[in-house]
């Protein structure tokens, strides 16, 4: 699930997930962060989930997939539109 907050020059987007599906830590990677596993993990919050946010500039299109443990990619069918075997999200 994403979460979108409109900010002037950017937009901040929180990457949700389920806290226990899939096991294990999760990152999200995409070419907003050059495909680098890792660099956004996923965090465990107060509502059980597990999210990141992460700032982008606004009015721009986005690639992203989530990795999980295991080298185990998989993509978020809540951004809507897919690129490929990639999901895309629009700021």
């Amino acid at each position: 699930m994403l979460e979108r907050t409109m900010r002037k020059d950017r937009t901040e987007v929180t990457f949700v997930l389920p806290a226990d599906v899939p096991p294990g830590p999760v990152s999200v990677v995409g070419d907003f962060n050059d495909w680098q596993p890792g660099a956004h993990p996923l965090k465990p919050r107060k509502d059980g989930k597990r999210a990141v946010t992460v700032e982008l500039p606004g009015e721009n299109s986005y690639a992203f997939r989530y990795l999980a443990a295991g080298d185990y990619w998989f993509n978020d069918e809540s951004a809507g539109d897919q690129d490929g075997h990639n999901s895309r999200l629009h700021t």
